[in-house]
């Protein structure tokens, strides 16, 4: 907990600062796809690509393609420790030592490797893109994301002198402290958060002050641990992460060479692959990458034995008052279910959903983005350059076949005009409403 922000911030003499300092350093799903699709898409090719959703920010002017490189060729060298490889053996996660296949852990050790990647400039963004293998992509994702995030943040902090970093530093600890002392307040005692702040976190450093402040403040009850799988290793935490849309965005583009009927089965398709590798509260659907409405209306029996849903696209109240009706109407009983929301959520909130959910579902809520990179309005200058940013990495094709992915929201949605049309004719897609999209 004693970082020194702001000194280490100012006396950036070091030849290179790293931001990824191990291949643990990423969300705990990205680990558990990885080996998925190691298993079941080993020759599969792909291509996947960096987006600034926030356009206000002409990343390419903020962040330099040199600097940017010399982060990327770091990560390209790391490899898994062996320290590290025995805990991913023989630790427990959800309730399970196997997890983790010796198989697939001899291949991390041996046989891994990143692909190689393309850096460019267009309309003052940064394109930044990844082709290869899907098991030798699909890794760059979080590592991209917190790379361009924490470049950006140095850009800006190079920019203030050490009293103005103090003033920042302080400015945004006492914002977190706040924060996280409106989640011991009374009424709270059965809140359920972890954090999921890894890819558009301010920085490393100040992630894991964030975690650790939280460990601390809340206990193991209320806080109940990290994706950052780094994080969780470093400090004995629970690794939290399921799967992500990468896994029916793929599926679906295979699938797409065939009829409209494998198409809308494929997104059913991916949960029977998954709980054919994992089980228990592993299986947590993600059911809004085509629209979570139809997935729900058409689903297999089977599906409603899940453990849970996670909310990425929807409003939370909607979404989950409609997995509470489904699951009820299939004869499950909602009390034994887990509810995950984690779109852009805040403080305030994740208060108000507990609330709301309260003895109707195990809600719990993942805090990403506004945890480890809320420094709005903290800039001592009143400068917005310290804001967060909506950035994503998606898979833009599988086999040379275009990606699309539909979503609740509409602004989150991706792919040819041709193929999402075609989509939402398949999948009977409504979206609910354009919401603004913040992080």
């Amino acid at each position: 907990m004693n970082v020194n922000f702001a000194e280490r911030a100012h006396n950036h003499n070091w030849k290179l600062d790293p931001i990824v300092r191990s291949l643990l350093d990423t969300d705990f799903y990205k680990l558990l796809m990885l080996q998925f699709i190691w298993k079941n898409f080993p020759q599969v090719h792909v291509t996947s690509e960096v987006t600034n959703r926030t356009v206000k920010m002409r990343l390419a002017e903020r962040v330099g393609a040199p600097a940017l490189i010399e982060q990327m060729e770091h990560v390209r060298q790391l490899r898994f420790r062996r320290s590290e490889l025995v805990w991913l053996a023989g630790n427990t996660f959800y309730g399970t030592r196997t997890i983790f296949s010796p198989e697939f852990l001899e291949w991390l050790e041996n046989d891994f490797k990143l692909s190689e990647y393309e850096v460019s400039e267009h309309d003052g963004q940064l394109v930044l893109r990844f082709s290869g293998k899907w098991a030798d992509v699909t890794m760059w994702e979080v590592y991209a994301l917190a790379i361009v995030s924490e470049l950006k943040t140095r850009t800006a902090l190079a920019e203030l002198t050490e009293l103005e970093l103090d003033v920042l530093y302080a400015r945004a600890k006492t914002r977190l402290w706040d924060k996280i002392k409106m989640l011991t307040e009374p009424g709270l005692e059965r809140l359920q958060i972890s954090d999921f702040g890894t890819r558009r976190r301010h920085s490393f450093l100040w992630q894991e002050y964030c975690v650790q402040a939280m460990q601390i403040s809340l206990g193991e009850s209320k806080f109940t641990g990290t994706s950052n799988t780094a994080l969780a290793y470093k400090h004995d935490l629970e690794a939290i992460g399921t799967n992500a849309h990468e896994l029916p965005m793929a599926m679906a583009a295979l699938a797409s060479r065939g009829s409209d009927e494998e198409l809308r089965e494929s997104q059913y398709k991916v949960l029977e692959l998954w709980q054919q590798s994992y089980g228990g509260a592993l299986k947590i659907m993600l059911p809004d990458t085509f629209g979570t409405t139809q997935f729900l209306e058409g689903a297999p029996e089977w599906v409603a034995d899940w453990t849970g849903q996670r909310i990425d696209s929807k409003d939370p109240v909607i979404a989950g008052d409609e997995y509470i009706a489904w699951v009820a109407a299939g004869g499950r009983d909602p009390r034994r279910k887990r509810l995950i929301a984690s779109d852009g959520l805040d403080v305030e909130e994740i208060v108000r959903l507990h609330l709301y959910f309260a003895d109707r579902i195990r809600f719990s809520a993942g805090w990403g983005t506004l945890l480890t990179n809320d420094f709005r309005g903290c800039h001592p200058r009143g400068e917005d350059t310290l804001g967060p940013l909506s950035l994503v990495c998606k898979l833009t094709s599988v086999e040379g076949i275009p990606t699309v992915k539909l979503s609740d929201n509409p602004r989150k949605s991706m792919g040819p005009a041709e193929l999402v049309e075609r989509y939402r004719r398949v999948f009977g897609t409504v979206a609910v409403g354009a919401v603004e999209v913040l992080v």
